[in-house]
């Protein structure tokens, strides 16, 4: 019988692209999203052994459903996100910090704890974080607030929830829809800075950050890791 797999926030950008990895790895994907219509859309894309639901991860009571609902399942995959929050720190409103807060640290939070009830022994939790949670990005304030509340659960739950692993990849700059906040002249100017001055000379693709969840997935000797997947940038602070 094959592995099932949860991807929370599985049906655009990163999400989307670990579930295609995942299928083509021989699993049993299930997606979730909050839009009925994209989780449509990213079903018919995926195809064969793939299935979801529309469900808001920041709904407790709907979670545990969901879950419950599944069986047992083999490993998850978090990467709900929300708002960006984005912007000098000292006109951040605190409106849009709780938005971010509450769509990916709480949403995160909350599939976790549902997905427990259900998670094999031995199976695992993968958070997606973002690369701000440590770069010292001014205008970031508050993306790195909130992935870095993420990333300090990682070591803690690989020691709490022990024998299943948790770990958490952070993506730096990724061309995902996640950018459409801006308009498209500044993001490619983003990217564009970005690729000069990142050792890999790029910026990142979902499926880059697919490959590395897939590592973390298979890797049963690997936990309480968060794992830096920027191309290098970390190594640069000019590249963000």
């Amino acid at each position: 019988m094959s592995e099932r797999i949860v991807v929370i926030g599985g049906t655009s950008g990163i999400g989307l692209a670990v579930a295609e990895r995942q299928l083509k790895e021989g699993r049993e994907v299930v997606v979730t999203g909050r839009d009925a219509g994209r989780l449509q859309s990213a079903l018919e894309k995926l195809g064969v052994g793939a299935s979801g639901a529309a469900v808001d991860a920041r709904d407790e009571e709907a979670m545990r459903a969901f879950f419950a609902g599944l069986g047992r399942v083999d490993h998850v995959v978090l990467a709900a996100t929300g708002a960006t929050a984005a912007g000098p720190f000292r006109s951040i409103p605190a409106e849009a910090l709780r938005e971010a807060a509450e769509g990916k640290l709480v949403a995160q939070t909350i599939a976790a704890q549902a997905a427990l009830e259900v998670l094999r022994p031995d199976g695992s939790l993968t958070f997606v974080t973002a690369g701000s949670a440590g770069a010292a990005i001014p205008g970031t304030a508050g993306l790195a607030a909130v992935n870095a509340a993420v990333e300090a659960m990682v070591p803690v739950l690989a020691v709490e929830l022990a024998p299943a692993r948790v770990n958490a990849v952070s993506p730096g700059i990724i061309d995902t829809p996640w950018w459409d906040w801006l308009d498209a002249d500044a993001r490619q100017q983003t990217f564009d800075t970005y690729a000069k001055s990142a050792p890999a000379g790029r910026v990142g693709h979902a499926e880059d950050i697919a490959d590395a969840i897939a590592y973390l997935i298979g890797a049963g000797f690997t936990t309480g890791v968060v794992l830096s997947v920027d191309g290098g940038s970390r190594l640069r602070p000019s590249a963000l």
